[in-house]
This record gives C-alpha cells, structure tokens and sequence, in this order.
C-alpha cells in the first residue's frame, strides 16, 4: 500500500512539474505585406493567449500564459503599422509582447495548428492605413474611354513564412516562382494590349482565396499561379499545368451559395443578391462551366509552349481542386514550372536564364489565347480584324470559333459558297 502512494505520489508530481514547464516561444518572425505586417512566433505547444488594445498612445498587447521568450524581438521594416515591439516576463508566468502602433490599426491574432514541418504557431496581423499600402501593380496610365487592356494576373506561389517546397540544394520555391513571376510581368506588360498585376510582388503571405481577390479587385481576365512541384522521388521532372475538376467546380458552387457574403457579389456582371435559389445556382453553373472550359483553352496553349523549353511531366492539362483555381469568373491555371525536388530541374530554376525561357513560353500560350479569345471591349478584340486560311479549315469551323455564324462570314467577305483556299484573308465580322 505504501509503495502505491509513494508511486501515485511521484507520478502525479512529474505531471505537475511537466504542467509548469514553460512553453517556450523559440523564434519570433516579421513579415511586411502591402497591406498587413505580420508578426508569427513559433511554439514548442500550445499556448493560452490574450490580446488587447490600449490607446493614449496606441499599442496592441498580447498576453501568453505560461511561456517564456528564448529568441530577440526582431527588428521592424520601416514604413510600417508597428512602431515598435517590446516584451516582458511577468510575475504569474505570463509573457507580455507589446506592439507599440502608429495610429488606428485592425488586427488580429490567431493560433495555427502544426503544418508539415512547421509547429505550433501563434500569428499577429496588422493592417496598414489605406493610405500607407504599397502599389502591387506596375504604374500604368488609366484608360477612360474607348477599348482597355487585357488584364492578366499573375500569382507567385507561397510566401513570407510559407516557403513552399525545398530544393536539395536548399532552394525555396517561394524565391523562383517570385523570379519568374516578376519575369513574366515585364513580357505581359510589353505586349501590345495587355497589363500585368503581380498578386504577390514581395516576400509576405497571402491567403489562398486572398489571391483569387486581389485578381478579381484588378478585374483580371486570366489569372496564372506559377509553382515549383516537389516529390519523395528525386528523379522526378517536369512541367504541369493544372486547371479547376467539375469536382472543385461543384464544392465551391455550393460554398458560394452557402455564404451570404457572397450573395451581392458579381458573376460575370451579375448579382446573385436579387435571384432566387434556383436561378442563382444556374447562372453560377454556366459561369463556373464556361470558365472552366477557358481555363483549359489557356492551359492547352501553355503547355504546348512550356514542352518547348521543358520536358513535361504530364501530356495533357490535368484538373484538381486547387483553391487559386475556383474564381467563378475568371478563367485561372496553375503552372507547375518543374519539380524543385530533381537536382536538376532545381538547378534550372535557379538560372536567370532558364527563368526567362519559362516566363516567355508561358506568355506564348497567353499570347495565343487571348490572339483566339479577346475578351469584348479590348485593345485586342478592336485588333483582330482578320483570319489567315490554313489547311483543312472550313468555314463552319471558322464561325465557331470565332462565335460567329456561316451567314456573318460570307457577307463581311462577299462569299458566294463555303469554298476557301489556303492563305486566304477573311474579314472577321
């Protein structure tokens, strides 16, 4: 019986001891975003925590109980919502992390859970003022009549905290695919009738449905996540290209109509808030259906150009249900450049040179899209005035394509019958 106590004794004194031991906050990161700074402190375990605002002057403080501070407050980039950070270890155990603000800031503070090889993480988010947020997209004089530019925006993978995937050499995708999105802008921007947004021009992070947002704040007519893949298998290689499944289409579908926030805004130019259930779910049906098949349009051209300057992992475009993909309305791919798991294919993206052999084949197949489906009320569709004949064309085929009828084409080029020869001109109504 004694021996029992003793045992019962020392076991619930060992669990009382390991209950005291602090959790330990190992590392603090700062990230600054155009539009947020955010603060992330790495956990050894959970922690209970408190935050709250004091003014006179403005701070943010966040209490955590039982922990203690093993890592150095960082160093603040400048122009930023917080002034400065201060820490202090208080008599109950509690570590108290002040933010001393600017001015009036939103915040918020969250727990994550482990991710991968990432643990336990708490994260501190502050806004920035309207007016103190950086410009994402390259300056570009504003257009206020007659035809606009083809907006496409282009999404850099990850970011800040979120490195993504590991070269063995050390590489972090979040640092090529960012090169070669910076790359790909310049080309865009050099077209005639086209303008690039970079969603993510900076080393910070941004949520997956973020991203869908700012390109569709931007009224983006295609959207293009660019990605490095990584695999168990190091000998593993090669280019994807991805598009929406009908089953992401379906799951998201259903998120739409579920959330109320979603209920005023725009499809296509139309509000669902004034449509009832049924039409609602049939007018978001065709937009996600014809998005999705210009998706793929988009995605086709791309991978015939990437084969050119890559070998490609998989023939054909292939479908997921990847978040960055489900904008309702505007036709979205992700380019998966190469697998940064192959030594390889990661020394590749390394190269400045091989970057901007990526960045020119994916705005070829951009170039070629929208040459064949110029949104309406574009530079581009004022431009394209004419189609050169090619082999085995028929003029049926022609009027499908370009939306069209037989009728249409025959009286803008005074045909009398559907015979065409090769290197003819035809006028597109």
């Amino acid at each position: 019986m004694k021996r029992r106590f003793i045992v019962f004794f020392l076991f619930w004194g060992l669990v009382g001891v390991a209950t005291a031991a602090p959790v330990q906050v190992s590392d603090v990161r700062v990230w600054d975003g155009p539009d947020r700074l955010r603060l992330v402190l790495d956990l050894d375990r959970p922690a209970r925590h408190h935050s709250f605002r004091l003014e006179g002057p403005p701070r943010l403080v966040i209490d955590l109980k039982g922990a203690r501070l093993r890592a150095r407050l960082p160093d603040l980039p400048g122009a930023t919502p917080v002034k400065r950070l201060r820490s202090g270890q208080r008599r109950d155990g509690t570590l108290r992390i002040v933010l001393d603000l600017n001015g009036a800031s939103g915040h918020r503070v969250y727990a994550v859970p482990p991710h991968r090889k990432k643990g336990h993480r708490l994260v501190v988010e502050v806004e920035k003022p309207a007016q103190a947020r950086r410009a994402r997209t390259p300056a570009r004089s504003a257009r206020t009549r007659g035809p606009r530019e083809v907006v496409v925006a282009i999404d850099a993978g990850h970011g800040g905290e979120d490195p993504g995937a590991h070269g063995r050499h050390g590489t972090l995708e979040k640092d090529v695919v960012l090169a070669i999105a910076r790359r790909l802008a310049v080309l865009v921007d050099k077209e005639p009738g086209m303008r690039a947004v970079l969603v993510r021009d900076g080393d910070y992070y941004l949520g997956l449905r973020e991203r869908i947002q700012k390109a569709r704040e931007a009224r983006a007519d295609l959207f293009v996540s660019i990605h490095a893949d990584a695999f168990h298998n190091p000998r593993v290689r090669g280019s994807s290209v991805y598009v929406l499944s009908q089953r992401g289409a379906s799951d998201e579908m259903a998120r739409w109509l579920a959330e109320s926030e979603n209920a005023s805004d725009l499809i296509g130019g139309v509000s669902l808030a004034d449509k009832d259930d049924m039409l609602a779910s049939v007018l978001l049906d065709l937009s996600l259906t014809g998005t999705i098949e210009a998706s793929t349009r988009a995605a086709e051209k791309v991978l015939r150009a990437l084969k050119r300057v890559n070998p490609v992992h998989q023939d054909n475009v292939q479908y997921a249900g990847f978040v960055v993909l489900k904008s309702p309305d505007i036709p979205s791919l992700l380019v998966e450049t190469a697998f940064i798991s192959n030594p390889s294919e990661e020394r590749k993206l390394r190269s400045s040179r091989h970057q901007q052999r990526l960045a020119r084949a994916i705005l070829e197949g951009i170039r070629g899209y929208f040459n064949e489906n110029p949104p309406p009320g574009t530079i581009l569709a004022e431009r394209r005035r004419s189609h050169v004949v090619r082999p085995g064309e028929t003029l049926s085929e022609l009027a499908k394509h370009y939306r069209t009828t037989v009728r249409a084409l025959r009286e803008s080029n005074g045909l009398d019958d559907d015979l065409l020869r090769v290197g003819q001109v035809l006028a597109i109504p």
